[in-house]
């Protein structure tokens, strides 16, 4: 299952590029080893060559060219990128991939994808925790030293033109990994589909976090065993993974994305939507973290899709007729009952009488017209049955309670949004103090300078760090703040008003759900009071 990842780098030392493809490094620190006299020790098995450096080293030839045209020169330019092709374990032994051919594939993909850079291609026979994978390390120089053509994942006349620098965007990395599934179908290797997500989603970071989290458990165990300790935990998990299962907990309970909300809640976990898009919320975070970095099975269409197969399980288990209550329900309480699916209409709930005569205006066909009759007479007969059983009197009352639960609703609305706008300020407050206080080194610096040109030398060389300084006390003098708070206080503020932010948003939604239902019940009355007059006279001119 041949596997593709970029990195980027902003490291000014070419060669170190080279040193770590070359020499043994540690996996978690990523610093050489060294052996016993303190020197470096080569890897045992290893091709490398470079393309486009002309004689010279690949670090020298980056950083003349470099000088040439005059860019990667400042500290936040990305001076290299670092693309790796993992291949399948199984493809040295099932399909005869050896370290020579991979080397050859990815110096074949270097000359047709990156065409005009600077580069290293190198292969290393095993992979992290000698998983045994061969895998081919490119390395290219972000600057361009010659003219291009118009590659497919090209989008600007500056992506082709010399001296400009390489872009590794989201339709760029589309298209390598389409090259290298096609890569792998012609050299009869393994492969799986990069471009459709995977169900879990683990970050270089989340994998190298476990990868550490693992040994220093190991260690800890290792020190109780010799003690004669009994061991509490054998397997470290991040905590992606333990939110992981929360969500597939909740998943497997759940019928209706109320109820999976209301699961999650009971572990601390708030879970939202934003522009069709879920995010989770633990107690221990303040911002939330997107499906997207959990993985394809926490994505809002996934967790749709399971509850609605939950949902259709759940109505064939129940089949079985249901002794009737004895009270009928009011209306209070069957909206105050869990909702069905978001994505599928309510069985058991009033719906909007259809407009006939209009839908037939429209060109519905008779079809259509015949199955809008059949839906009236049982959304008619659903309303007045609600309406009975809700110990509504006259319409009046029933636009009385709609009217009092819609104030209810836009007084709980002014509430969101206050609260909202609070905790946008208070981060905007938090965001601002965070780069004040990091400043804090270039200030105290620029303090200590004893001569007026020497603090005019201090500042151009820390310039960056000192407008962000003065943004930061521009933003206070305007918010008319004084005395800054502490970090930590204005933390537990964004805490607290992020529950309250999620409370209020909850119960929003339930009293939205309670008017929408008011209005349904209303509209199909007042439908059914405009109409009975007409079937009336239709009766009499029938006898």
């Amino acid at each position: 299952m041949a596997t593709f990842k970029h990195i980027s780098s902003k490291n000014a030392d070419y060669g170190a590029a080279e040193q770590y493809l070359t020499f043994e490094h540690d996996e978690f620190t990523m610093k050489p080893t060294l052996d016993g006299n303190g020197r470096l020790v080569l890897r045992d098995d290893y091709r490398i060559s470079s393309l486009n450096c002309g004689e010279e080293d690949f670090a020298i030839a980056c950083m003349r060219s470099n000088l040439k045209y005059g860019k990667n020169q400042k500290r936040e330019d990305v001076k290299s990128h670092h693309y790796i092709i993992s291949f399948d374990p199984r493809d040295a032994q099932d399909n005869g991939l050896t370290v020579d051919r991979a080397q050859r594939l990815g110096e074949q993909f270097c000359k047709e994808h990156f065409p005009g850079h600077q580069a290293l291609v190198c292969t290393h026979p095993d992979g992290h925790n000698h998983s045994g994978n061969i895998h081919v390390h490119i390395v290219i120089n972000s600057l361009r030293i010659a003219e291009v053509p118009l590659l497919p994942y090209m989008e600007r006349p500056a992506d082709t033109r010399e001296g400009c620098k390489h872009r590794c965007t989201d339709a760029a990395m589309e298209y390598f990994k389409a090259e290298v599934m096609e890569m792998c179908h012609r050299e009869n290797l393994y492969q799986i589909d990069l471009l459709h997500g995977s169900k879990n989603r683990v970050t270089e970071r989340e994998y190298w976090a476990k990868r550490k989290g693992q040994a220093a458990l190991d260690k800890e165990n290792a020190s109780q065993a010799a003690t004669g300790e009994p061991l509490k935990q054998t397997k470290f998990e991040t905590d992606k993974e333990k939110l992981r299962q929360t969500i597939r907990k909740a998943l497997a309970a759940a019928a209706t994305f109320d109820d999976f909300s209301s699961l999650l809640l009971r572990e601390g976990v708030t879970v939202k939507e934003s522009r069709g898009r879920l995010s989770y919320l633990t107690p221990d975070r303040t911002k939330p973290i997107t499906a997207r970095k959990l993985g394809d099975d926490f994505d809002r269409a996934a967790v749709l899709e399971t509850l609605t197969i939950n949902a259709q399980n759940a109505a064939r288990a129940a089949e079985t007729p249901l002794p009737q209550q004895e009270y009928p329900r009011s209306i209070k309480d069957r909206l105050q009952r869990g909702k069905a699916a978001i994505n599928a209409p309510k069985n058991d709930g009033v719906q909007r009488m259809v407009d006939r005569e209009a839908k037939r205006a429209e060109g519905k066909g008779i079809g259509y017209d015949r199955w809008a009759a059949v839906h009236n007479l049982k959304q008619m007969a659903a309303t007045m049955s609600v309406y009975e059983e809700s110990g509504f009197s006259s319409p009046e009352e029933l636009e009385a309670t709609l009217a009092a639960a819609s104030a209810r609703l836009h007084e709980t609305t002014g509430k969101l949004k206050a609260v909202e706008s609070t905790l946008r300020e208070k981060k905007d407050l938090q965001k601002q103090l965070l780069a004040y206080i990091k400043t804090k080194p270039a200030r105290d610096g620029l303090r200590a300078q004893k001569t007026e040109k020497a603090r005019r030398a201090y500042r151009e060389q820390h310039e960056s760090e000192f407008i962000i300084s003065e943004s930061a006390a521009r933003y206070f003098k305007a918010q008319g703040i004084t005395k800054l708070p502490a970090s930590k206080t204005l933390q537990m503020e964004i805490e607290q008003l992020t529950k309250e932010k999620n409370a209020l948003y909850n119960e929003y939604r339930e009293k939205k759900e309670n008017v929408r239902e008011l209005q349904t019940v209303k509209s199909n009355l007042d439908k059914i009071l405009r109409r009975e007059p007409e079937r009336g006279k239709g009766r009499e001119n029938e006898r």
